[in-house]
């Protein structure tokens, strides 16, 4: 069973929400995204997406893009991600990993190797984010072959693909709540527990919603009606303030407790509101 399958399963006995962090490997370097996927585990994080740095990203705002530079500088590329996956697995965690990639990377890489490499170093799913479902038929079926799930992306503006997308989908949905690239924000589209609503009706996996989500209030609000919750720019963002910390041997703890206390408030509030899941009154 997929790891991804057996997270939401155990979770969803608890009445639970999964808390989703992501993380671009390499920022600032390898040894100190290693030392980060643990604390991370150690917070409580559920799953984990490795975010593959690339030069041009469509869907990453600001905070990504300069966590990418900052990787792509130490000459991190796909395979580099993949290692540092069977490392994590290596030093002991048991968390899914989630590889966060475009799709030139993958084709770089060739569908074959690709895929021999992810099953490898135990990588339990794939969002594409410039691989519309339209043109992923090849990837899924090598996924669906490898026992990786290929996670989708929806968004309110994908109005009448919401059906097929929903349907297509293993391990879960990842709805988009916002318009734009990732990013912080304190506002969301005006009709995201709608849209939710919509996706839950044609999905038979469950659903997470990320993009923006930045607080523990804004996690908590989207646990009551999510089965996970995805934080990206406000952990990416956490790190780069604390690289000053990580870079110095004598620091480097101080660095590491500050990522985890950040990340262990956005699961303290997940839980406590995921009780509510199901109670929630959606308009």
């Amino acid at each position: 069973m997929n790891r991804i399958d057996q997270t939401f399963a155990s979770l969803n006995q608890q009445n639970k929400t999964a808390l989703i962090p992501y993380l671009t490997v390499g920022d600032p370097d390898v040894k100190a995204t290693l030392d980060i996927i643990h604390e991370l585990e150690m917070a409580g994080a559920d799953i984990i997406e490795l975010g593959v740095p690339y030069s041009d990203p469509l869907a990453d705002g600001p905070v990504i893009q300069r966590a990418s530079e900052r990787a792509l500088k130490s000459k991190v590329n796909i395979r580099t991600c993949m290692e540092t996956a069977r490392l994590a697995r290596e030093r002991g965690s048991k968390l899914p990993f989630i590889l966060f990639t475009y799709y030139n990377p993958v084709l770089q890489t060739g569908l074959d190797v690709f895929f021999e490499e992810v099953v490898r170093h135990d990588i339990s799913g794939l969002i594409i984010p410039d691989l519309p479902v339209e043109e992923s038929e090849e990837v899924r079926k090598r996924a669906h072959a490898a026992g990786v799930h290929l996670i989708p992306l929806v968004a309110p503006t994908s109005h009448e693909r919401i059906a097929s997308i929903a349907s297509e989908a293993t391990g879960f949905v990842y709805c988009v709540s916002s318009l734009g690239v990732t990013g912080e924000r304190s506002d969301f589209y005006s009709g995201v527990e709608s849209f939710l609503e919509t996706v839950k009706q044609y999905s038979q996996v469950p659903i997470a919603i990320g993009f923006g989500i930045s607080s523990g209030e804004q996690v908590a609000r989207f646990s009551k009606i999510c089965d996970g919750v995805v934080v990206g720019s406000a952990i990416v963002r956490q790190i780069e303030s604390t690289i000053p910390l990580l870079e110095k041997e004598e620091t480097r703890q101080q660095g590491l407790l500050q990522i985890r206390e950040f990340v262990a408030q956005l699961k303290g509030s997940c839980c406590v509101e995921a009780v509510m899941k199901g109670e929630a009154n959606i308009e």
